[in-house]
């Protein structure tokens, strides 16, 4: 451009100077050509800015579809993710778990129902200890999942549709007041003593002083499995028929004179009474294992055979009698069913 300009000026240079009219028409052949040139690069400069503003336009409008594209897959993955959880949470266990019965497998199915639920927050289990008949009656007429019975269920329980599984065995613990001289009576001598037969402590090596008796009410299974192994049943001479294993525990610690029974469960650890060894054979976890302590008695839960359990009960039923809970239930002073099996 600075040369066409040079020689516009030159040529102008040479018009003032009174040049021919031929040099003239020369130079405006030349200003003409040049100012086309002009204009044809002027155009060639528009088109290309128009070209490029619509590949901008392209490649933004490609990018646009392409972030939908993304925000759509990714809505599409956190929806997926979020489900995830709802699925979860449609598959984790809730319900509920009525227990009813046995007042001696109070630790047993406390310690168990509370681990249940922490591990199972979705549940909500619960136990009302009515005592081992009327925990049966409970499984029967269904007003609870599971009854608990101290005892196995008799032939005319089984007959009426129910289904003892046991879960635990439990020794059957002779207590005296912690005071008493008495330190071991034979199977035959405690039969003796709750008929009255034997009557005064003197007889069996203690002070002089009347016995009293103390034991559980009719329908109990603690009292059914001492009577039974001690054959006495129905023939029991009792000072005090009392509806719990803490009230005989209690009502033994507060009388120098009075024998009763309880769970060795329960019996652990207190004070105030005392285990007496029967035949020489302390009650134990061991010796209830091994079959040398000779009052003992299962812990049964008690179910209709004809009835499926909800899934919560039945969850919990399957743990119950598995080995994960093996644990829990010495914890609670009981012994763990060897092998589970049917009455």
């Amino acid at each position: 451009m600075r040369e066409t300009l040079k020689k516009l000026r030159f040529y102008t240079d040479l018009t003032e100077r009174r040049l021919p009219i031929l040099h003239l028409f020369f130079i405006l052949r030349l200003y003409v050509k040049q100012t086309n040139k002009l204009l044809f690069t002027k155009r060639r400069m528009m088109n290309m800015k128009k070209f490029t503003c619509l590949g901008l336009s392209m490649v933004l409008a490609f990018g646009l579809l392409a972030g939908c594209g993304s925000s759509n897959s990714g809505s599409s993955d956190s929806g997926t993710q979020s489900n995830a959880p709802a699925q979860q949470e449609t598959t984790e266990l809730s319900g509920t778990i009525t227990a009813n019965g046995s007042t001696s497998m109070e630790k047993v199915i406390q310690i168990l129902e509370e681990q249940f639920m922490i591990d199972n927050p979705g549940v909500k289990a619960s136990y009302d200890p009515t005592g081992s008949g009327t925990g049966i009656e409970a499984a029967k007429n269904g007003t609870a999942d599971i009854g608990l019975a101290s005892r196995a269920l008799k032939d005319e329980e089984t007959a009426a549709g129910l289904k003892g599984t046991n879960v635990a065995l439990d020794g059957i613990a002779v207590i005296v007041n912690a005071d008493s001289k008495v330190e071991d009576l034979t199977v035959e001598q405690i039969a003796q003593v709750f008929t009255g037969e034997i009557a005064d402590w003197s007889e069996l090596g203690g002070d002089a002083g009347a016995i009293a008796c103390i034991g559980r009410e009719g329908g109990s299974g603690t009292r059914d499995g001492f009577e039974s192994i001690t054959g006495t049943e129905g023939a029991c001479v009792l000072s005090q028929e009392l509806t719990s294993t803490g009230a005989v525990i209690e009502a033994v610690k507060n009388n120098p004179q009075a024998i009763g029974y309880a769970s060795l469960s329960a019996v652990e650890g207190k004070e105030g009474i005392k285990a007496i060894t029967v035949g020489g054979v302390p009650c134990t976890e061991e010796t209830v294992l091994d079959g040398s302590y000779q009052i003992q008695r299962p812990f049964v839960m008690v179910t209709r055979e004809s009835e499926a359990l909800n899934p919560a009960a039945q969850a919990f039923f399957d743990w119950a009698v598995s080995a994960d809970a093996a644990d829990l239930i010495r914890q609670a002073g009981a012994c763990p069913w060897p092998e589970t099996g049917e009455q």
